[in-house]
């Protein structure tokens, strides 16, 4: 394992029981990828092909059937506090205010820390959020967007090793979402918080991420390509679609998805689609780990 690397996939496989005693399904099967301490990644792929399950396992709330993680140099076998994660919905707990909810990670985290010590850390956070006023607000109170910031900060209160987001902002309307995509953007620049997020949108990923896995369709899902996202350090949501390469590596992302897409039809109507679509021949062999794309726009 390359010590350079918080987080080692290797070989990872689940299978869950098939219906009425049929044959085991397998979501996917033999993934391999790393994430560098202080990486953002980010996991793309259509619906069905086990993201989330993906993530739960890292997690520690799920077990694979096969194959290994590694976070610093040690297997997960089980849920840590040094990995958070934030969900689709904000999973606050409603009789709780904003400042409780928080608190409540941080003495889990902490316990023997006084009250105000508590109080003060949680309040930094909420500050970095931009929450500041909504300290006593329940969930019930608070608007979408604000509750996502309230699991946010919860999550990063407990300065966990490892972030682990899955679509956080997907149901959210697009001018929060993209204020909460800057917010987590600058959030991750000061904090160099190394971060795993699955996501369905393509511009969130060339926003945010340093490399994004590509996904091929469940069952049988696999790790088909990495690809480094070459826009530089720095971007703003307001400028990045300008620059040179934004382009070639978004169609290259959509491409893919749609690719994708048209096997899966070919499949539902009986057109053997093992033989990839020939602007992504770098599926790979069992075993392997998949292709790195230093630059799409090539």
């Amino acid at each position: 394992m390359d010590r350079n690397n918080l987080i080692s996939v290797e070989g990872l496989a689940r299978r869950f029981p098939g219906a009425g005693g049929d044959d085991p399904v397998t979501v996917f099967d033999d993934l391999w990828f790393a994430a560098a301490k202080g990486e953002f990644v980010c996991l793309i792929g259509h619906s069905g092909c086990g993201k989330s399950t993906i993530l739960n396992i890292l997690a520690g709330i799920d077990r694979p059937t096969e194959g290994t993680v590694i976070v610093d140099g040690k297997e997960v076998t089980g849920p840590s506090l040094d990995r958070a994660v934030v969900f689709q919905g904000h999973a606050l707990m409603p009789w709780m205010t904003t400042m409780g909810n928080i608190a409540f990670a941080v003495r889990s985290r902490w316990p023997r820390w006084p009250r105000s010590k508590i109080r003060d850390h949680c309040q930094a956070y909420i500050d970095m959020v931009h929450l500041t006023g909504s300290e006593n607000k329940k969930p019930a109170q608070l608007s979408g967007g604000m509750r996502q910031r309230v699991g946010i900060a919860r999550a990063l209160a407990i300065e966990p090793r490892i972030m682990l987001l899955d679509e956080p902002f997907s149901a959210l309307d697009a001018l929060t979402r993209g204020a909460l995509q800057d917010e987590l953007l600058d959030i991750c620049a000061k904090t160099r918080q190394t971060t795993f997020m699955i996501t369905h949108d393509i511009d969130e990923a060339l926003l945010l991420a340093d490399r994004i896995l590509l996904m091929t369709n469940g069952p049988k899902a696999r790790i088909a390509e990495i690809v480094v996202n070459t826009l530089p350090k720095g971007r703003t949501r307001s400028e990045f679609h300008r620059h040179a390469n934004y382009y070639p590596l978004r169609n290259h992302l959509i491409d893919f998805l749609v690719s994708r897409s048209e096997a899966l039809r070919e499949l539902v109507a009986g057109v053997d689609p093992r033989k990839p679509p020939a602007v992504f021949p770098r599926a790979e062999e069992p075993g392997q780990p998949p292709a790195v794309i230093a630059d799409a726009t090539a």
